[in-house]
């Protein structure tokens, strides 16, 4: 599966940004979706995370009641709703899929788009 990342760029402090991300494949198919993001010089962190079955969400502390999750399965596509951004939410952000019975480990996820970049400036 092929997964390709759209929407970013750059938004200012207590902006809103969506992103999606596209599948080449049946998101449904797999355990859990994903996003993950990776600032300068830092490791990937998991942002939000879904699991297919049961719709169950994980949010880093750093952006619950901020960010939502979100999948339309017939378009194949996933979304990261960004509200109140921050600067510290500028990252390289990237969506991942996972056949794993996994919750929001970047090294439990398999499937991965290429990312792109979020800037929020203050």
């Amino acid at each position: 599966v092929q997964l390709v990342e759209s929407g970013g760029g750059s938004v200012q402090a207590g902006g809103s940004l969506t992103l999606s991300c596209a599948a080449s494949g049946f998101i449904s198919r797999y355990y859990a979706i994903g996003w993950f993001r990776q600032a300068p010089g830092k490791e990937r962190e998991g942002v939000s995370c879904l699991v297919s079955s049961d719709g169950a969400t994980y949010y880093a502390d750093s952006v619950r009641d901020r960010f939502t999750i979100s999948k339309d399965d017939a378009k194949n596509t996933m979304y990261l709703q960004m509200n109140s951004v921050k600067p510290e939410d500028t990252a390289v952000y990237s969506c991942a899929l996972t056949n794993r019975r996994a919750w929001c480990s970047v090294r439990e996820y398999d499937y991965w788009g290429q990312g792109i970049q979020v800037t929020v400036s203050s």
